[in-house]
C-alpha cells in the first residue's frame, strides 16, 4: 500500500491490514520464543500476585528471544510508521498473547491502549498486531470499531458490538491501528490458542514502557543497525547525573536520529 492511501485509511478508519508481511519461517521461530517467554512471564505473574486476568499474556518480549529483534529488523513498514508520526518513532512496548479457549483476560474488555486521548494530527501511539496464527471469528479475532479513534468517549457495549469489524487474516498478516481506537479480543470457541504479537510505537520523546537499552545492555548498541538503535530507544535515554548530561553530541543519551 502506498503512503497516501495508508494515511487516508488511517485518518478515516483508524486501521489498515497488510497481508503476508512476515515469512512462515520467522513465524515458527516467533511462536517458539513466545511460548518460552510466556512460561517465564507466567512464573513472575504468579510470584508477584498479579496472575489473575493475565492468563495467556506475555509482556516486554525484547531480550526474551532473538526472533523478536529479527522481526523488528526485517519489518518492511518503517516508512508507513514514519509517515503516521511525521518523523522518528521508537518502540514503546512489545507483548504477546495466547487467546486461550478457556480463559478471559483484560484483553477481552473494550479498551484502548493509550491512556490520554490525542487528536489525530498529533498521534501519541500506534498499535501493531502481528498474526502468528490465522485469525478467525471462531478463535476470537480482534474487534475494532472503525472511526472510534476520533472520539474520546468509550462506546457502550451495544454500540461497540453493533458496529465493530473483526480483524480476521492469515498468519503473517500485520494490522496497524491508531491507539485511540476502541477494540477488544473476541472469544475463542475453538480448542487451540490464537497467538499474536503486539508492538506499540510512540514518538521518541515519550517514555518507553520498559527500558529496552537497559534490558539488552548499553554496549549491545554496537551490534545494532542505526535504525534498530533508534527503534529500541538507544537515542532516547535519560541521563541520571550531570556527568552523563555534559557529554559531546555523539555520546549524549538523547540525540537526533542517526542516518
Amino acid at each position: 500500500m502506498d503512503i497516501p492511501t495508508f494515511k487516508a485509511a488511517m485518518k478515516r478508519d483508524g486501521w489498515v491490514r497488510f497481508p503476508g508481511v512476515v515469512a512462515p519461517a520467522l513465524i515458527d521461530r516467533l511462536n517458539h520464543d513466545l511460548a518460552e517467554a510466556y512460561k517465564a512471564c507466567r512464573v513472575i505473574q504468579i510470584n508477584n500476585g498479579v496472575a489473575e486476568g493475565m492468563e495467556g499474556t506475555a509482556h516486554h518480549l525484547i531480550g526474551q528471544g532473538d526472533s523478536f529483534l529479527e522481526l523488528l529488523e526485517t519489518l518492511p513498514l518503517r516508512e508507513h510508521l514514519r509517515a503516521h508520526f511525521g518523523g522518528s518513532f521508537i518502540l514503546n512496548s512489545m507483548g504477546g498473547m495466547f487467546n486461550l479457549p478457556t480463559e478471559k483476560t483484560y484483553l477481552n474488555n473494550i479498551h484502548r491502549d493509550v491512556r490520554t486521548f490525542s487528536p489525530a494530527q498529533q498521534p501519541l501511539m500506534l498499535n501493531m498486531l502481528i498474526m502468528l496464527d490465522d485469525f478467525t471469528e471462531e478463535n476470537g479475532a480482534t474487534y475494532v470499531l472503525s472511526g472510534s479513534h476520533l472520539q474520546d468517549e468509550k462506546p457502550s457495549e451495544a454500540v461497540f458490538f453493533a458496529g465493530a469489524q473483526r480483524l480476521t487474516g492469515k498468519a503473517g498478516d500485520v494490522v496497524v491501528f491508531d491507539s485511540n481506537m476502541w477494540h477488544c479480543a473476541g472469544k475463542n470457541t475453538t480448542q487451540a490458542p490464537r497467538r499474536g504479537i503486539t508492538p506499540l510505537f510512540t514518538p521518541p520523546f515519550l517514555k518507553q514502557g520498559c527500558d529496552y537499552p537497559r534490558v539488552l545492555g548499553y554496549d549491545y548498541a554496537a551490534r545494532l543497525s542505526k535504525p534498530m538503535k533508534q527503534l529500541l530507544g538507544y537515542n532516547s535515554r535519560v541521563p541520571a547525573n550531570l556527568d552523563e548530561w555534559y557529554q559531546p553530541p555523539d555520546k549524549r543519551m538523547y540525540k537526533a536520529e542517526e542516518v
